[in-house]
């Protein structure tokens, strides 16, 4: 039954109609597919590497217990930042940061004025 069939004319190739026939469905935006890649998640690097790193983001954006998270985020307060400035400096220096440390608040406040100002320009 195959061999009755007659291969595509020129025709069809100018036309478009070939097109027509892939068309995307309704809700489909046209735009490539997202999971073209086939390879590993690692790309062409180091396997070992990217599995180190994954685990370590894991363990460091890790949902610390409610009683911890209720502590940084009345530190926060005292010190005027907000629980995402506080926790990312611990994750980032390693310390915490005190009453003592007010050149580096300060630093932390001044920066996130310039991210708020930068929105609007």
């Amino acid at each position: 039954m195959l061999r009755d069939r007659k291969p595509p004319s020129i025709w069809w190739r100018w036309s478009g109609a070939d097109r027509m026939a892939r068309r995307p469905g309704r809700s489909h935006n046209g735009g490539p597919p997202l999971d073209d890649y086939e390879g590993p998640p690692w790309g062409k690097g180091d396997a070992y590497i990217f599995l180190a790193w994954r685990a370590a983001h894991d363990k460091a954006w890790k949902a610390p217990s409610h009683a911890v998270m209720l502590m940084r985020l009345e530190k926060a307060e005292q010190l005027g930042l907000t629980y995402e400035e506080y926790t990312l400096e611990i994750l980032e220096r390693g310390r915490h940061l005190s009453e003592d440390d007010t050149a580096r608040i300060a630093e932390i406040q001044r920066a996130r004025r310039r991210r708020r100002s930068s929105h609007f320009e």
